[in-house]
């Protein structure tokens, strides 16, 4: 079974960065793809940006194009989101969660990293 521990998020204000981490731990060898999803307060679960395990190959949602980067230490299993110019709206919890081979969350998540972002 896999694990995933989430860490990096905090207060920043728009315009800012902030560097997100997903630990991965357990049957890494299982994993297809690796997905970060958020969920901003009263509103549903959204899609922010995919990696394949192997071939590193990246989806990002519109809103994220271009400001967000998701990438993958696979030797240090770990999954990160750089976000830079962040905006109030991109305020939520950040979850990582394992992806199947369309690139859908499985039902393995992490606990969440809050990020907040003041205007």
């Amino acid at each position: 079974q896999v694990q995933l521990v989430e860490s990096g998020g905090g207060l920043v204000q728009a315009g800012g960065s902030l560097r997100l981490s997903c630990a991965v731990s357990g049957n890494i060898f299982s994993i297809n793809a690796m997905g970060w999803f958020r969920r901003a307060p009263g509103k549903g679960r959204e899609f922010v940006a995919t990696i394949t395990w192997r071939g590193g190959s990246t989806t990002y949602a519109d809103s994220v194009k271009g400001r967000f980067t998701i990438s993958r230490d696979n030797a240090k299993k770990m999954v990160y989101l750089q976000m830079n110019s962040l905006k109030p709206d991109d305020t939520g919890r950040y979850y990582c969660a394992t992806l199947n081979q369309w690139l859908k969350p499985t039902n393995i998540w992490g606990q969440g990293t809050q990020v907040t972002v003041s205007s």
